[in-house]
């Protein structure tokens, strides 16, 4: 839900010229933002992708080994526990990087130094999931094709597994096991280059564009139940899923549907988040979808209407470029604590 003390923008009367002139001031000053794109460089973390508390430890220990990056191993930790360091799954997994326990008493370090190995502790459960990865990569070190690809397919399947089969075998589950972690990589990534522009974009903006002055509903997710009312990330889900896009319930979990583009290189269709913490993207709170010009459609609180409102606000916390790729990559279910 937005705070109460934006500045609104009432719908009557706003006509379809207006959104076009922004669309088309956004794009132009974008091709110029994007003129330098392109150059090379570490790989790093995404703004805020990482909560604070472990982001150094996943910059730190992303870079143990070549087979593994800071935004691999956050897109892992993202994918096994939703960073949630007391979650238990029914398999027993337990913790942040979601060991079974004989795994780890076979494969979990004292990260931290202090003395003990605890699976429950993220200073001790980060180090040791990237310690693990790169024991992984050394034995497959030999298997054919990407190393990193058959890394993870052995954190999958085994690496006898991947051994016999010449790289990443043919198991469904160790594939999108794969594809998974692949793609939220993308996501959790700081952008070194240009983002690609999203296909789907102007659609998602037409759907939002239909709902304005609809009233607001928390919850809402635009059922005929509830009048064709909508919440903030329900408008936005609604949107996407009208251009074939299947994103998240929640605002937090969208934010990870795709790669980040700076705020001088968003382009309409791109979602825009709002947060009190602006270190940590599970604190996000509302979201928006941009259509130029420094405004965006949103459902931003209970009273108010699906309306255009500004982006550039002390809680703007960043933006994503929604892909179909990133969006299915996120988790539909993470273990329950």
């Amino acid at each position: 839900m937005r705070a109460a003390w934006l500045v609104g923008g009432g719908v009557t009367g706003v006509c379809l010229l207006f959104v076009l002139l922004i669309v088309v001031g956004t794009y132009s000053a974008a091709a110029g933002a994007f003129g330098g794109a392109g150059k090379s460089g570490s790989v790093g973390l995404a703004k805020g992708a990482v909560p604070a508390a472990y982001q150094g430890l996943v910059q730190q220990w992303g870079n143990l080994c070549p087979a593994i990056n800071p935004a691999l191993l956050a897109a892992q930790l993202y994918q096994e526990s939703g960073w949630n360091p007391k979650i238990v799954s029914p398999a027993d997994a337990r913790g942040i990087a979601q060991f079974i326990p004989g795994t780890w008493a076979g494969h979990g370090i004292d990260g931290d130094g202090d003395g003990d190995r605890d699976i429950w502790d993220p200073k001790d459960a980060i180090p040791s999931a990237a310690s693990y990865d790169c024991e992984l990569a050394g034995y497959v070190k030999d298997v054919p094709g990407d190393v990193t690809n058959n890394m993870l397919a052995a954190y999958n399947a085994g690496a006898y597994r991947v051994i016999k089969s010449g790289g990443v075998p043919g198991i469904s589950e160790t594939q999108n096991y794969v594809r998974i972690i692949r793609s939220l990589e993308k996501s959790f990534a700081r952008p070194i280059g240009r983002v690609e522009p999203s296909k789907q974009a102007a659609s998602a903006i037409y759907y939002a564009q239909q709902k304005l002055g609809t009233p607001y509903l928390w919850g809402g997710t635009g059922t005929a139940a509830q009048n064709g009312r909508f919440d903030c990330s329900g408008l936005t889900q609604a949107a996407y899923d009208s251009v074939g896009i299947g994103l998240p319930r929640v605002a937090n979990d969208q934010y990870n549907a795709g790669p980040h583009p700076s705020r001088n290189e968003l382009l309409p269709g791109d979602l825009v988040f709002f947060s009190d913490d602006l270190t940590n993207s599970r604190a996000i709170r509302h979201v928006g979808i941009y259509v130029g010009g420094g405004y965006m459609i949103d459902a931003p609180r209970t009273g108010a209407v699906i309306r255009f409102d500004r982006i550039d606000t002390p809680d703007y916390f960043g933006a994503t470029r929604v892909t179909k790729e990133g969006a299915a990559a996120l988790p539909t279910h993470l273990p329950q604590s």
